[in-house]
């Protein structure tokens, strides 16, 4: 995204003065320190909420030509206003985001911890089964005992009961795509290991629309599939891609705006897939088509829009309603496939990477840009004390973690017959107990951060 002055630099002409008197010169002078004001000022006492809305404005898509060499180029330009927009951003102050969250949880390293999970494969009942590593045999555990160290501050262990107390009446939400429900899942099952909770609603196939409530704080968690944020319609057999309205919210999830007190989204993955992109009522381009009629355009700038339109939607109308709602956008979890996904080495070591070994580069980091970027776009133009919005940093922790995928186990006993040369791999999800409950421990410490309760 670029920014946009809202005036233009004009060369002044002498008969301006001779025609104009020394009133006119007065008004030009404080019209132009108003806009200045305006510019640099995000929150500003004589703004309404929805002139301030305004100002988040929403992104505009530009076609280019079908080739993979423009479309490349469009990615790196993209990439470059992102990071132009990232630089303009970090120089605006707003004492409200620099107090809110003072850990920074990107940095750090994984260190070994003897203590381990708080469940396991079989004391978790919601558990998915392509999750459960430990049920299915995965034959080593090392994988179960590390945590996240940050180097600015330290990460309680997660505490269930904490959690549920300082949600309780609450309803928190996690939407998205899979990554989504598996980080949900995590959540589950570390609030259970102290309370039980009740499934209270279930729909769709798998599972993508259910609903727990824990009775002993009145806690809702629920669950909502929508892996791009907006509306799309999903690939099937009879269609090999996806179809994605960017200004259209998908309202499974966003008409229960009013009942959620949380909203953690979650999404990445699906935008990589081969997909055709509409914006305004009008196909824009598409990613994925080869030799194709339609424009491609990447997938960069279409994720881009979906989250403006995401955040955009949630700003307005809980800005209308008055609802506090606290919104955390999950950044993208890298996979680590190596290789032909059906390899059999696809995914198989064993210990974390050291905390110098990888680092977060090419579509990861540029995903994770574009989610940070948008937020904190979000959190410097929002002018309204009910909504507030966050991300849950996880990229480069997840990048170091390539033994936590369930790989291969995402079978039962996947080697029974003996060892074979080509086997179903997930690299993408994550094992039950595993990394990501990692994401819950910094989620929760976000919260308490929120809430001054950083020793409860």
């Amino acid at each position: 995204m670029s920014v946009t002055k809202p005036w233009k630099t004009q060369n002044t002409q002498s008969h301006f003065f001779n025609k104009n008197s020394w009133k006119s010169m007065v008004f030009y002078a404080m019209l132009s320190l108003i806009l200045l004001l305006c510019y640099f000022s995000p929150i500003s006492t004589f703004t309404t909420f929805d002139h301030q809305l305004s100002n988040f404005s929403s992104i505009s898509i530009i076609s280019s030509n079908t080739s993979s060499t423009q479309e490349n180029s469009n990615n790196e330009d993209a990439i470059a206003q992102s990071e132009k927009t990232n630089e303009i951003l970090s120089t605006i102050q707003n004492p409200e985001i620099s107090t809110e969250q003072t850990c920074d949880y990107t940095n750090g390293e994984w260190i070994h911890d003897n203590r381990g999970p708080l469940y396991n494969g079989s004391s978790c009942k919601t558990i998915k089964d392509g999750q459960n590593c430990m049920t299915h045999l995965r034959p080593d555990t090392n994988y179960l005992y590390w945590r996240w160290q940050p180097n600015q501050c330290n990460i309680s262990r997660f505490n269930p009961e904490s959690f549920l107390k300082i949600l309780e009446g609450k309803h928190i939400a996690f939407v998205g795509d899979s990554l989504a429900r598996n980080q949900l899942e995590s959540l589950l099952c570390m609030l259970s290991s102290y309370s039980d909770p009740n499934l209270v609603y279930s729909n769709g196939d798998d599972n993508k629309f259910r609903r727990w409530v824990f009775p002993s704080q009145n806690v809702t968690v629920s669950v909502y599939w929508s892996p791009f944020l907006v509306k799309g319609v999903e690939k099937s057999k009879n269609r090999d891609y996806n179809r994605l309205f960017l200004d259209l919210i998908d309202e499974k999830w966003a008409a229960d705006l009013d009942s959620i007190d949380v909203a953690v989204l979650s999404i990445g993955h699906w935008y990589l897939l081969k997909s055709i992109f509409i914006d305004g009522g009008k196909e824009i381009g598409c990613h994925g088509f080869d030799g194709s009629n339609c424009t491609a355009i990447g997938f960069y700038d279409p994720f881009h829009k979906a989250i403006n339109t995401s955040l955009r939607t949630i700003i307005q109308r809980n800005g209308v309603n008055g609802k506090k709602i606290d919104v955390i956008v999950t950044t993208f979890p890298p996979a680590h496939f190596e290789g032909e996904w059906d390899n059999l080495d696809a995914c198989s070591k064993t210990m974390p990477y050291k905390k110098d070994e990888k680092i977060v580069e090419g579509v990861n980091d540029n995903l994770r840009r574009i989610a940070v970027e948008e937020v904190e776009k979000a959190r410097i133009m929002l002018n309204a004390d009910n909504v507030r919005v966050t991300t849950l940093d996880v990229t480069r922790l997840a990048l170091l973690r390539p033994d936590g995928h369930p790989g291969p186990y995402m079978y039962y006993n996947p080697f029974k017959d003996g060892v074979k040369e080509r086997v179903h791999n997930d690299c993408v999800h994550w094992c039950l107990p595993g990394p990501i409950d990692t994401w819950n421990e910094i989620m929760l410490d976000i919260i308490k951060r929120r809430h001054g309760l950083l020793d409860s």
